[in-house]
């Protein structure tokens, strides 16, 4: 499968970088499958970090990987995600050893409606009825350096 990772710069060799930033599935280098989704990644990072190009850097990754790895999956924006998430963005699922973590990302029309969870104005059922509605490109967490190990950099596009 193609895999896409929007940034500021090009990431031929990808690290996992720890950085403050709360991401909802923790630290490691994300990538989405939807190309429209890293545009969007490279248009946000470009103008957050004020540098660089907006640039979608292409991988392949053979999901017969995906056997030879921890992998937690979700399949839909649903309560079990939405846990998961709220604790990476608190900091509580700091260490997992998972090597990737893939599900659903919320875009720039849903983010109200996450934030008013983590606000408590809504509980994990009026989140997800709120979310079902929306459809949610995804997003892969490659974790580990083993998994990091099983992207092969296909091509770098500068906008």
């Amino acid at each position: 499968m193609k895999l896409y990772h929007g940034s500021n710069v090009a990431v031929i060799k990808p690290k996992i970088i720890v950085s403050d930033r709360k991401l909802d599935f923790g630290t490691g280098f994300y990538l989405t499958t939807s190309y429209e989704q890293a545009e969007r990644w490279a248009e946000l990072t470009t103008a957050r970090r004020k540098k660089g190009k907006e640039t979608i850097t292409i991988f392949e990754f053979e999901e017969t990987e995906f056997e030879k790895l921890k992998v937690l999956i979700f399949n839909a924006a649903n309560i079990e995600w939405l846990k998961y998430a709220a604790n990476n963005r608190n900091n509580e699922n700091a260490v997992d050893d998972y090597d990737i973590v893939a599900g659903p990302v919320a875009n720039d029309r849903t983010a109200p409606v996450i934030a008013a969870y983590f606000a408590g104005i809504y509980d994990e059922k009026e989140t997800i009825k709120r979310l079902l509605p929306q459809k949610l490109k995804d997003q892969y967490a490659f974790k580990t350096e083993n998994a990091l190990n099983c992207l092969n950099f296909c091509e770098v596009i500068v906008k």
